[in-house]
């Protein structure tokens, strides 16, 4: 089943790139009585709901906050056995996701991962690198600071002239290089903060959030987040349609107007 491909008398637009921050793991768990591990294990098993939902609604691009910078700071056990999580993950699904065209990429720096790790997502990335129906960002050990501090010393080190510096440049040194700015940033557990994930890339994305954990979220609350995301009117700060023709002082001129990189649903 796929979303209701109109809205309001009008088609429904999808985004193009679609973002999750997977929270709640470990409070689901806990409020079961279980370990908060068995919350992350089994908050894997909605990974392979909603990179199948991508892929049966056509959603080009899928980027997964898995493990971030800061995730250092949990108990040395949790930490251990996210890893395992990954790596056990990546073990069971890399032949799967290959034959069902999805790239691997991953976005962050492998620097103190375990050698065991970073070789399993160095090798996923590898064995997918041909495909292109889904594109599947794991960032892991990411943070966004962080990846903009690469991505600065990167152009220091080039040696690159000041005035040839721009947004466009410090995207191409960023982990996303090449892929679209989300559109749609889906948040679970009642959260509503970005938590160092996609800093730069998320300025004009559209936000979603649940009360509910990620393990819960089914393909119908995603499917939620989809229409809801098309309801919204996106004006990456513009006037709509209506507002210009009431305002028509205030239109911007083709030759003036900046370049929205990733722009599927504006008016």
């Amino acid at each position: 089943m796929s979303p209701e491909n109109r809205l309001q008398g009008r088609p429904l637009v999808l985004p193009q790139h679609v973002a999750i921050i997977m929270d709640g793991n470990g409070r689901w768990a806990t409020q079961q009585g279980w370990s908060r591990l068995i919350g992350h294990r089994a908050g894997t098993e909605r990974v392979r709901d909603v990179i199948q939902a991508c892929l049966d609604w056509e959603i080009p691009v899928l980027s997964l906050y898995a493990f971030s910078t800061e995730n250092w700071l949990r108990p040395h056990e949790e930490v251990q056995g996210l890893f395992e999580i990954m790596a056990n993950f990546i073990d069971r699904e890399i032949a799967e996701l290959k034959q069902n065209g999805v790239r691997i990429r991953h976005l962050g720096s492998l620097e103190d991962v375990p050698g065991w790790l970073a070789d399993r997502l160095r090798s996923a990335v590898c064995t997918t690198q041909d495909n292109s129906r889904l594109v599947l960002n794991v960032a892991f050990n990411y943070g966004s600071r962080a990846e903009l501090v690469r991505a600065v010393r990167a152009i220091v080190e080039a040696g690159t002239p000041v005035d040839q510096i721009d947004e466009a440049l410090i995207a191409r040194h960023l982990d996303t290089a090449g892929i679209p700015d989300p559109d749609l940033i889906i948040r679970t557990a009642g959260e509503m903060r970005l938590s160092n994930f996609l800093l730069w890339q998320a300025a004009y994305a559209e936000y979603w959030s649940t009360d509910v954990f990620w393990p819960d979220l089914n393909r119908d609350l995603f499917q939620q987040a989809l229409r809801d995301f098309g309801r919204r009117q996106r004006r990456f700060g513009a006037l709509s349609g209506a507002e210009r023709s009431r305002n028509p002082a205030s239109v911007i001129g083709p030759e003036n107007r900046p370049s929205i990189v990733g722009r599927t649903n504006g008016s």
